[in-house]
């Protein structure tokens, strides 16, 4: 038995706004098991937060019927160093005591987080896909069978959660999908009900956050939520537990955000990489795979013609970067997500959502199926 990440999310930073704090507030989040376990732990992470938060209680329990439900008569109190409350200083990472909970495979069980205090939540990603679907509710709900129905929403944000392991069967391990907004959406999530469709053991957490770039980021309220740099966040996001190979699909907001100062003072065209400079920051992060002992594969750059952003001289310089992955002997193998979406640089019609950047439901489907197909082809699954 060991201990394996069944689940996973990169802590960015939310969006600036004045009302970007709350109290007695209870997060639901239902998530997936991918392993038949005997064990639950989750990690907390306050990374990129500015202040202290404090977590009055967490629980843990299996599922309803509803997604916003959960089963009472299972319900247990995750704990850290044995007490019920703890606290985050900013940056403070704290992972949880080894909590007894049964766990069964492609069974949901759902983290309950209340926060009594005012709280800042700026520590925190925004996730899409067949299995995000999350709550929030006012007052604890934590051990709460139904959040009432005049108190609770839906949301697309994660708040401080970022891995919950399962201790689980030796033969079970993990796949990270590191990369920006493309891969904070829907094709990891598919990825992994095709793999459970077809019984492999395998889970895909997710390491992303929007507007990333591999090369820079911003430090301006107003563009801070794009995130981190790959390199900053790889540090800090690989710590994953059963883990031994990462699929990093990252690049395309390096080729689309400079648009000049004239136009924007925070997207100059120095920010412009060349091929080169990208293909050097993606080796920074092939050294750090491998000195963690993992396998690294890259995905192919995806289609955006028609981006408001788009010009000639963007696709050229996605072209090369692609032809990189594609020939280097450098990585272990790439997933051509690329070839699979387009049509003359574009997406196919029925892959484009409608802004000719993120791919549509149909358009993440066959990016998980690309992506099974390829980690069989390299025998990683």
């Amino acid at each position: 038995m060991k201990w394996v990440t069944n689940w996973a999310n990169a802590i960015s930073i939310a969006t600036n706004k004045p009302e970007q704090y709350t109290k007695n507030i209870t997060l639901r989040y239902p998530i997936l098991s991918v392993f038949d376990g005997t064990k639950v732990r989750i990690t907390l992470d306050n990374f990129t937060g500015k202040e202290e938060v404090h977590f009055e209680k967490i629980t843990i329990a299996k599922t309803g019927e509803k997604k916003e439900h959960i089963v009472p008569s299972t319900l247990k109190t995750i704990t850290f160093d044995g007490k019920e409350q703890v606290s985050l200083k900013a940056g403070e990472t704290r992972q949880s005591d080894a909590i007894d909970f049964e766990t069964e495979k492609n069974a949901f069980f759902t983290i309950n987080i209340y926060l009594k205090e005012f709280t800042s939540l700026r520590a925190a990603t925004t996730t899409l896909g067949p299995l995000s679907k999350f709550y929030y509710s006012l007052e604890d709900q934590s051990e709460s069978e139904c959040l009432p129905m005049d108190l609770y929403k839906g949301t697309e944000w994660v708040y401080f959660l970022s891995d919950i392991e399962i201790f689980t069967e030796d033969t079970n391990k993990s796949i990270v999908c590191f990369g920006d907004s493309i891969t904070a959406q829907d094709w990891p999530e598919w990825l992994q009900l095709d793999a459970l469709k077809e019984n492999i053991s395998v889970s895909f957490p997710r390491k992303a956050a929007s507007g990333a770039r591999i090369l820079r980021e911003y430090h301006n309220v107003l563009y801070e939520s794009y995130g981190l740099k790959s390199d900053t966040r790889f540090v800090h996001d690989m710590d994953v537990q059963g883990c031994d190979t990462v699929i990093v699909l990252e690049g395309i907001n390096d080729i689309i955000h400079p648009v000049g100062a004239d136009k924007n003072p925070y997207r100059p065209w120095s920010d412009l990489p060349t091929a080169q400079e990208v293909i050097d920051g993606y080796r920074v992060l092939i050294k750090m795979a491998r000195e963690r002992g993992l396998k690294i594969y890259f995905g192919t750059i995806i289609p955006f013609k028609g981006w408001r952003t788009y010009a000639p001289f963007r696709e050229d310089l996605k072209q090369e970067i692609n032809a990189w992955i594609r020939t280097t002997d450098e990585i272990d193998g790439y997933i051509d997500f690329d070839k699979d979406l387009d049509d003359a640089n574009a997406f196919k019609p029925e892959f484009d959502s409608g802004d000719h950047l993120h791919p549509s439901k149909a358009g993440y489907q066959q990016m998980a199926k690309t992506a099974l197909e390829a980690l069989k082809k390299y025998h990683e699954i």
